[in-house]
């Protein structure tokens, strides 16, 4: 089997596919990048690196950034860190407040805007500069110095950010946030701005393809054990609303951003980021999505 000949040929495919999607334009900044981009690039444990398209430009990757941050909390924490944020899909939207007044200010998982929060709060607890540690622990991981956060971005989503003040400040009403509200939403914001090539991406989340461990250096990021916490997580609750559909279409663990990435991985294989800006009705990338069905498809190449 040629991975690179089966990518080439699905990215002609569907490059030139009517995109039904829409970009997000609840923040305005995302509006302002070309709706016609669309990059994938594959990182395997046998050592290939292979790329087409836009996958050497870097985008918002938003809410992909919850998974780094919860690694981050994981490696502080431990098994603690479940008694402040739950690991269910939440059945709602990412950003609806009904089951935290239900739930006492407990999010169902990690990736929704709720979750992410009391992430970002612990992260702003334990750390001691949180957007410098945060930002090196990423680095460090992709092999790159050139990702940094986005501050016009992170300005866009904060004055568009009235339902996440409101997420922040009902879980502070039941003292599941310690930190002062408006510090975690701006750190939060931050967070959803890093910007990120397709060749960053599948190079960074290697290592929860290869049980926890970097490929180059073999440094353990995470645990066996940990690790498979963390795919499990992104297999049932990675996308939205959309999460059993990209488990029934794709097949992989895996994460999605309004700004039009998805990353997702194979254990003991490979990694692989898709980035189409435009998207579907659940919030994901239309044509990644696409893409990544018909990849798991012909390659046969998924976890199931």
């Amino acid at each position: 089997m040629n991975i690179k000949v089966i990518i080439e040929n699905l990215y002609d495919k569907i490059k030139i596919i009517e995109d039904n999607g829409q970009l997000a334009n609840y923040i305005p900044e995302l509006t302002r990048v070309n709706s016609e981009s669309f990059g994938i690039h594959i990182s395997t444990v046998e050592g290939l690196n292979f790329g087409v398209g836009n996958c050497y430009e870097q985008f918002s990757i938003q809410s992909i950034v919850k998974v780094l941050s919860l690694i981050i909390s994981y490696r502080i924490l431990g098994e603690d860190l479940w008694k402040r944020v739950k690991v269910e899909p939440s059945g709602t939207a990412f950003n609806s407040l009904v089951q935290l007044e239900v739930e006492n200010g407990i999010p169902r998982n990690p990736f929704i805007n709720a979750g992410a929060l009391v992430i970002a709060d612990i992260l702003l607890t334990h750390l001691d500069n949180p957007e410098k540690d945060f930002l090196d622990f990423v680095k460090n991981l992709s092999h790159s110095r050139e990702i940094s956060y986005s501050s016009h971005i992170a300005e866009s989503e904060k004055k568009a950010g009235f339902r996440n003040a409101a997420l922040c400040n009902l879980i502070k009403s039941f003292g599941n946030i310690e930190n002062d509200p408006s510090d975690v939403l701006d750190f939060y914001f931050n967070l959803c701005s890093l910007e990120m090539s397709c060749e960053e991406l599948s190079n960074l989340f290697l290592f929860l393809a290869n049980d926890g461990f970097t490929l180059k250096e073999n440094t353990q990021i995470l645990t066996r054990s940990q690790t498979k916490r963390i795919n499990a997580l992104m297999q049932t609750c990675g996308f939205y609303d959309e999460s059993g559909e990209f488990a029934f279409k794709v097949g992989l663990p895996g994460k999605s951003g309004v700004g039009g990435g998805i990353v997702a991985v194979h254990p003991k294989q490979y990694a692989i980021a898709v980035w189409s800006p435009k998207l579907n009705s659940k919030g994901n990338s239309y044509k990644g999505m696409k893409f990544l069905e018909e990849f798991t498809t012909e390659t046969e190449l998924s976890i199931f």
